[in-house]
């Protein structure tokens, strides 16, 4: 049997007194289950390191994402997004049977839910980019057309895509996001983190990327070697640093979600080499899709 310490607990759900059974014979622990099939079904959902509402944020599932619950206990939920494979806690009301299947992505950065086909109505709530739902059909008033939920709630059509629809370019979708609030351990519209923002950049274009920054230097696009001065970088390339990562919006710009600034900004990279050294060192990698 493996040891447990080459298993990444945040990929792979396992604990001495419960397991994954597909992890079976990898680890050890007191039970194993089968993953139940659930779905997120609010907004922006936090996911904690531990069953407690004051425990670290790790991480958060957006509406749609599709998880395996291997316990419900008091209140909370420990499981796996099926997504990117991680693994954490949730309050289990944040939680629902799968039903019908997802059909679109939300392509704004944000977008209102309506409780009807008009703007003019109650907002039930918001939703982020990269948010999946089912849309039955749509409805038009005023010139501008809906896209009809199950419920009878309405999205903007415009801010949807049918979910076999990919944006071509990585950091335009990044861009687009300028301006967000920096969260830790955030990954949606209404608030983000350096990794976060990288992953659902590349989730828009249909490319999956794992969630924590060291992970995505792992496997993120091939590693490139960049010069002393950083000058044969391009758009789209990938910067890493010891617990930080951003994009290149050109061969001298840097995209990113900075805990400086609070928000997703553009910095010329010799400005962030030089500011992020002191905390992080110089970049650890440079990789490149």
């Amino acid at each position: 049997m493996k040891s447990p310490e080459k298993l990444d607990k945040r990929l792979n759900a396992y604990r001495p007194d419960l397991a994954d059974e597909s992890l079976r014979g990898l680890v050890e622990a007191e039970r194993f289950v089968e993953g139940k099939p659930m779905r997120i079904a609010d907004p922006v959902v936090d996911v904690r390191s531990e069953p407690r509402g004051d425990a670290g944020m790790t991480t958060q599932f957006l509406y749609g994402d599709d998880v395996l619950v291997f316990e419900d206990d008091n209140g909370w939920c420990w499981v796996q997004n099926e997504r990117d494979g991680y693994v954490g806690y949730v309050v289990d009301t944040s939680l629902y049977r799968r039903a019908d299947e997802a059909t679109h992505i939300v392509i704004a950065p944000r977008t209102f839910v309506y409780v009807g086909s008009d703007l003019r109505y109650p907002r039930s709530r918001a939703l982020s980019m990269g948010s999946l739902v089912t849309i039955t059909g749509g409805q038009e008033r005023r010139g501008t057309l809906y896209a009809m939920l199950p419920s009878g709630e309405a999205v903007i059509a415009k801010h949807l895509v049918p979910i076999d629809e990919v944006a071509q370019d990585h950091v335009a979708v990044a861009e687009s996001l300028m301006h967000t609030p920096y969260l830790w351990g955030g990954v949606s519209g209404f608030g983000i983190d350096c990794s976060g923002l990288v992953q659902l950049s590349l989730l828009m274009t249909g490319q999956g990327a794992l969630r924590d920054t060291d992970l995505q230097e792992g496997s993120v696009g091939e590693l490139i070697e960049p010069d002393e001065h950083y000058k044969n970088l391009k758009r789209g390339d990938f910067v890493f640093w010891k617990g930080h990562v951003g994009i290149m919006a050109s061969h001298s710009t840097l995209l990113h979600a900075s805990g400086h600034t609070m928000s997703v900004t553009l910095e010329p990279l010799p400005d962030a080499i030089e500011r992020i050294a002191y905390l992080y060192g110089k970049p650890t990698a440079v990789r490149r899709l």
